[in-house]
């Protein structure tokens, strides 16, 4: 065996000391706290219910159906135009041609979350942007 020169424990070792000082083997006991440790920064995501308009809306969708306008491009709809429809009933039209009432919550460059009406409740529902064919907010 050859000796060791250098520091004994480097940035890529699985090995170190936690913040009690106490000595730790990743590849054992897993990174220092544990698997019950609260995750280091922000979620890569708010979760339904974190935003400024918490949850599904308390009332349904309007009782009218609005006229459809031609907004999609070739190949998706942009994230900025619909920004605008964000916690705001929004009726949607799909490329496969269904067609609803939805109320954003989130949206992401390629992708749009919130919920949609069932017509009876509410329902959490995401989809790709390239599916919209075009949308019209109230």
């Amino acid at each position: 065996m050859y000796p060791v020169y250098g520091p004994l424990f480097s940035a890529y070792s699985p090995y170190g000391y936690d913040d009690n000082n106490q000595f730790y083997d990743e590849r054992i006991f897993g990174p220092p706290g544990g698997p019950m440790a609260p995750p280091s920064g922000p979620p890569p995501f708010a979760p339904p219910g974190q935003g400024p308009g918490a949850g599904p809306p308390t009332t349904p969708p309007p009782a009218f159906v609005p006229a459809q306008t031609q907004q999609a491009g070739a190949f998706a709809v942009d994230p900025g135009a619909i920004r605008r429809c964000l916690y705001r009933f929004t009726y949607v039209w799909l490329t496969n041609r269904q067609q609803f009432w939805f109320y954003p919550t989130y949206i992401g460059r390629r992708s749009i979350s919130g919920y949609r009406w069932n017509g009876f409740r509410w329902v959490f529902y995401g989809t790709d942007l390239r599916r919209i064919l075009s949308f019209q907010c109230v």
